[in-house]
C-alpha cells in the first residue's frame, strides 16, 4: 500500500534536453537513431528499455505516478551522467547503437580518458548534449514521461503506412509470442493462466484466438487507438511533439530536420548530411533501404523494378491474404490504410 506522506520526488537534474525517437515495430526507427544523433551536441543514440518498462508498468497500475515520475527523471539523468563518463557505451561493433555506427566515434573514446566523477556535472553545463534515445510503442504509455520530463523532452513518432510494417509485426508474433521466448525481455502479465504481452490488455481473447498475422493486425489496430487518445497528453503539456511520415521524411526530409533543430534547440552539421547520404535519405522511392542484415530478418526484400509505390504496398497486402488474415482482420489494416493514406500519401500514391 502506498504511503501518502512519503512521496517519491527528483529536483535536481542533469539531462536538460532529451530526444526520443518511437514507433511501432517496422516502422523504420533505425534509419532515424544515427541522423538524429548526427545533429549537433545529439548524443549516441541509446535504447530505453527501462523507461519503455516504468511506462508500462504504470500504465497497468502496478507503479504508482509519483514512482513513474521519478524513476524517469533518475533515469534519463543517470543515463546522461553515465555516458558523459565513458560508462555503459555500446563498442559493439556490428549494432546499429554502436560507437562504431555514430557520426562522431572519436568523442566516446577520449571520454574514456577523461576526468569524471565530479568533472562530470560542470562538463555537462559546458557542453549542453542533448540525450537521444530510442522506444518502441510508447508514446500509448507516455503520460509520466511527459509529466516528468515536460519541456526538456522533444518526443518524436515515427509513423508508417501499415502494409509496410505488417510483415515484422508478424514475425514478431511468431518469434516472440507465438512461443515463450527468454531473449523477450518484456512485460507481460497472467491472464488465465496464459502469459500476456502488455499490448493485449482489453483483447486478450482475441489475441488468444486468432493466427499470427491476424494478432499483427489486431495489434497495430488497438496501439493505434491508444496513441491517438495519447497525443491528447502532449496538447496540454510542455512537451514537444512531432509527428514524422516515415516516406515523407526520406523522399524530402529536410523540413523535418529543421522542426526538430528548432524545437531541440540543435542544428543541421556536416556530418548530418553524411549521415543521410549514409541512410540512402533522400531517395526516389520509398522502399529503396539499405540492405541491413537486421532489416532482412523481418522481411525486408529490395524494391521491386518497375514496381510503383502503390504495387508495392498491394504486394505486401497480397502477403497478408495469403499468410491468413480473416476477413474482418482485412478490414481493419485496409482501414488502417485508408485513414493513413488519406493523411499522408495521397499525393504519392496518384503520381506513381
Amino acid at each position: 500500500m502506498s504511503d501518502p506522506d512519503r512521496k517519491i520526488i527528483r529536483s535536481g537534474r542533469l539531462a536538460q534536453n532529451i530526444i526520443i525517437i518511437d514507433g511501432f515495430p517496422g516502422c523504420g526507427k533505425t534509419l532515424f537513431g544515427p541522423i538524429i544523433s548526427s545533429l549537433d551536441r545529439v548524443e549516441l543514440l541509446s535504447y530505453a528499455f527501462e523507461i519503455e518498462f516504468i511506462c508500462r508498468l504504470n500504465k497497468l497500475s502496478k507503479i504508482e505516478d509519483d514512482a513513474a515520475i521519478s524513476l524517469i527523471k533518475m533515469l534519463v539523468d543517470h543515463k546522461l551522467y553515465q555516458t558523459m563518463m565513458g560508462r555503459d557505451t555500446n563498442f559493439r561493433y556490428s549494432d546499429l547503437s554502436s560507437v562504431f555506427n555514430d557520426s562522431s566515434p572519436l568523442r566516446y573514446f577520449k571520454r574514456i580518458f577523461q576526468k569524471g566523477d565530479d568533472f562530470v556535472p560542470e562538463r555537462i553545463k559546458e557542453e549542453n548534449p542533448i540525450l537521444s534515445l530510442t522506444t518502441h510503442d510508447l508514446l500509448a504509455y507516455s503520460d509520466p514521461l511527459v509529466k516528468g520530463l515536460e519541456e526538456r523532452l522533444t518526443f518524436i513518432e515515427i509513423l508508417r503506412h501499415p502494409l509496410y510494417m505488417i510483415i515484422q509485426e508478424t514475425v514478431n508474433m511468431e518469434t516472440l509470442y507465438d512461443k515463450i521466448n527468454p531473449r523477450d525481455i518484456q512485460i507481460y502479465f497472467d491472464y488465465r493462466g496464459q502469459q500476456m504481452p502488455y499490448f493485449t490488455a482489453g483483447w486478450e481473447e482475441k489475441f488468444l484466438q486468432s493466427n499470427n498475422v491476424d494478432r499483427a493486425i489486431y495489434t497495430m489496430h488497438y496501439c493505434h487507438e491508444k496513441t491517438s487518445v495519447a497525443k491528447s497528453s502532449f496538447q496540454n503539456s510542455k512537451s514537444n511533439l512531432i509527428s514524422i511520415p516515415f516516406e515523407k521524411f526520406v523522399i524530402d526530409p529536410y523540413i523535418y530536420l529543421n522542426s526538430i533543430a528548432s524545437t531541440a534547440n540543435t542544428k543541421i552539421i556536416n556530418k548530418t548530411y553524411k549521415s543521410l547520404k549514409k541512410q540512402n535519405v533522400p531517395r526516389s522511392k520509398v522502399s529503396d533501404g539499405i540492405p541491413l542484415e537486421v532489416y532482412k530478418r523481418f522481411g525486408w526484400v529490395p524494391p521491386e523494378k518497375g514496381l510503383s509505390e502503390q504495387g508495392e504496398l498491394i504486394k505486401r497486402r497480397d502477403w497478408a491474404i495469403e499468410s491468413g488474415a480473416s476477413d474482418e482482420c482485412l478490414e481493419l489494416l485496409d482501414n488502417l490504410s485508408r485513414e493513413y493514406e488519406v493523411k499522408y500519401l495521397n499525393a504519392e500514391l496518384e503520381s506513381s
